[in-house]
């Protein structure tokens, strides 16, 4: 019986040390500073993140030891609980179809717009294509510079969890992979506007629509590219060059449907996945 007890301390012992390597905390060790400073340290210890319990309110928390944590990614197809409430919860789950069946329609009778105000068809044409080329570089910088930002704040850590950080810790999390279409409407209403003031009426609807276009093309990529299995061609080229970016380099490579804005602008990594020789 003594002998159960010391294995199970054993045991236990060794869980407790995989815990604290995974998290990145410091383990708290006895002190000759005598028992008050000991039980101050014990109190005032890191944070640990309960993963059996809804995640966005308890992320805030780990204060500066956040971004370390949101990228020691968990490899699982688990879906995380987000929120104790059932209907916060449902909208933070949305299937990779909807977005083709929710933005498709909105995008054709951009175009039609466009064409009822006079535009031709190479004219719409391009006008598309024009947008498609816009958004890659909004894909680009909106990952960069907003989905990678370092945050420290409770607030400002729980909306970075929403935002991105719970893909980076849920990489293959598929509910919650393409954006919900109630947030990406919110977000369509500065750019519109935007457009709106910059381009002439006629043009406006298709460019907006273009821009449209290579969002869907961009959600349903990065949705294929956790998910799908491309066994050759630009889908595994994409494919590694994401996954080098979860797992290896996170800091470059904010490309998803191209890396020409990686190559551009200085942030094409150097190490790819499966190298060998780091």
């Amino acid at each position: 019986m003594r002998s159960r007890r010391r294995r199970s301390r054993i045991k236990h012992s060794s869980i407790e040390t995989k815990l604290v390597s995974f998290f990145g905390l410091h383990e708290l060790k006895s002190s000759p500073e005598g028992p008050y400073q000991e039980a101050t340290r014990m109190v005032s210890k890191p944070f640990m993140v309960d993963l059996d319990k809804p995640m966005v309110f308890q992320v805030g928390h780990l204060g500066e030891a956040y971004d370390r944590w949101v990228h020691q990614p968990i490899v699982s197809k688990d879906v995380p609980r987000f929120f104790s409430n059932d209907f916060c919860e449902l909208l933070t789950r949305t299937k990779w179809w909807v977005i083709p069946l929710v933005w498709l329609p909105v995008i054709c009778w951009l175009v039609s717009v466009s064409t009822q105000r006079g535009l031709t068809s190479t004219e719409v044409a391009s006008t598309v294509v024009g947008g498609i080329f816009i958004w890659t570089f909004l894909e680009y910088s909106l990952h960069r510079f907003l989905f990678h930002m370092e945050t420290k704040s409770y607030w400002g850590n729980t909306l970075h969890y929403l935002l991105h950080g719970c893909h980076h810790k849920h990489p293959m999390d598929g509910l919650r992979l393409v954006f919900p279409p109630a947030a990406t409407a919110i977000l369509c209403v500065p750019l519109w506007t935007l457009i709106k003031l910059l381009s002439p009426p006629s043009i406006a609807p298709a460019l907006f629509g273009g821009g449209l276009l290579g969002y869907v093309m961009y959600d349903c990529t990065h949705y294929y590219l956790h998910h799908g299995k491309p066994s050759k061609g630009y889908g595994q080229t994409l494919k590694r060059y994401h996954l080098n970016h979860h797992f290896k380099v996170q800091s470059k490579g904010f490309g998803i449907t191209s890396s020409v804005w990686d190559h551009v602008l200085g942030t094409f990594p150097a190490v790819k996945v499966g190298d060998k020789s780091r």
